[in-house]
């Protein structure tokens, strides 16, 4: 079995600290492990799992989990299991796209009782933080097929988060066609963690696209790199015209800068865009991406640096943009779901995020262009990589297969 390094927050951010996280697993996490089984359905409980050493697995009933207490407003149902799974996206008919850390990519029918590898995924760099990342849908997708993905990938300089797309076609196979990657972060360095990774469309249409700071700290300042920034660009990865600090000279791909490790991305109702982001130790944050904004790191943050030395507060410099929402101590946050549907109604317009740190799920209302905290859930114990909408309107959730999970794919409907 091949460990690696978790997601999450390594005691000291020293560039000498930085160069032995390939080797040096995070003592606060639990060390994830890569099983043998690829893609394991449940079966009555999890307390066996099976699945075949071929492209589809096939298995029982879904099972309701274990750790859906009466205490909680929704009942959880286990619908599949997967080997460190990083992000999903629905199919207009209910399927869905899942992604595995390790490089593969998944289409899941909408039962969660099949699965097959697609063809056409470029060489994945998983090694610490590395995976093959998120996954979203062309608006368009029903007229052009197309599939949005990210990776991270060796290349001139070190390593970087590349995204890429390509077309779904399903004969004679499932593949991905034509893949092409259209826009690499810049630069390259060493290192495996902090690539973000995360893509939004929005209502206009343009593509945005998160890139971190890769554990460096400066290029979140720096207007020539793309690390540290929302990108918004063109769905061919061209940068965006009118993007706002172009003609001050930065980068013209730049949206917003000052950010770490942005691993959640989403519009809302109104068009509003919101990222989450890990903060240094403690300091998590939700933040509203407003054109231009420096959102200050690594200059200011509401947590500290790990050898214990602090940082300033975002209250001490007015002049940079202040999260709406943030977490001391942290949640470590993953994934960015803003609810739109109808089975959860108190609920429509609510942000909710994954939490890997203290294992759950955490719902933020929004208000306008405001938020704040309601509700954090225990889900039985297991980091919540990423969270989705599915088309009639359950939650569903990926867990990122630490603390003896396997990644299940959960899917969250009203305790009646």
């Amino acid at each position: 079995m091949t460990k690696y390094f978790p997601e999450g927050r390594p005691f000291r951010e020293t560039s000498a600290f930085v160069r032995t996280l390939r080797n040096d697993p995070d003592p606060t996490r639990s060390q994830a492990m890569h099983r043998p089984t690829s893609f394991i359905l449940p079966a009555i409980a999890l307390l066996a799992a099976c699945g075949g050493a071929g492209e589809e697995g096939n298995a029982a009933a879904p099972a309701t989990a274990a750790g859906a207490a009466a205490d909680k407003p929704f009942v959880v149902t286990v619908v599949a299991d997967f080997d460190s799974p990083w992000a999903m996206t629905f199919l207009p008919d209910g399927r869905m796209l899942v992604t595995e850390k390790a490089g593969r990519m998944l289409l899941v029918s909408a039962d969660g009782k099949a699965a097959t590898p697609l063809a056409g995924i470029p060489a994945v760099d998983s090694e610490g933080q590395g995976a093959l990342m998120d996954v979203v849908l062309h608006p368009k997708f029903a007229e052009n097929r197309l599939v949005y993905f990210s990776f991270s990938e060796k290349g001139e300089g070190g390593k970087g988060v590349a995204l890429a797309r390509g077309t779904l076609a399903e004969s004679p196979a499932p593949a991905l066609r034509d893949v092409q990657v259209i826009f690499r972060a810049s630069p390259y360095v060493e290192g495996d963690g902090h690539y973000s990774g995360r893509i939004a469309f929005a209502p206009d249409g343009h593509l945005f696209f998160t890139n971190g700071e890769r554990q460096k700290f400066d290029p979140a300042q720096d207007p020539k790199s793309t690390l540290g920034k929302v990108l918004r660009l063109n769905d061919d990865g061209m940068p965006a015209k009118g993007n706002p600090l172009a003609a001050r000279g930065f980068h013209p791909a730049i949206w917003s800068y000052g950010h770490r490790n942005l691993l959640g991305l989403a519009f809302d109702a109104q068009g509003n865009l919101w990222e989450q982001e890990m903060g240094p130790r403690h300091g998590d944050e939700l933040n509203l991406i407003l054109p231009g904004r420096n959102y200050g790191y690594p200059i200011v943050s509401n947590g500290d640096h790990y050898d214990g030395r602090p940082i300033p507060d975002h209250d001490t410099r007015p002049d940079l943009e202040a999260p709406k929402v943030y977490w001391k101590p942290a949640i470590s946050p993953a994934g960015l779901m803003i609810y739109s549907g109808d089975m959860f109604p108190e609920w429509k317009g609510s942000a909710f995020i994954g939490a890997m740190n203290t294992p759950g799920l955490v719902r933020v209302a929004l208000d306008g262009t405001s938020a704040a905290k309601a509700d954090q859930w225990d889900m039985d114990g297991q980091r919540i990589r990423e969270v989705e909408q599915g088309p009639d309107g359950a939650i569903w959730l990926l867990e990122d297969g630490l603390r003896g999970s396997q990644g299940r794919l959960l899917r969250l409907t009203p305790r009646r």
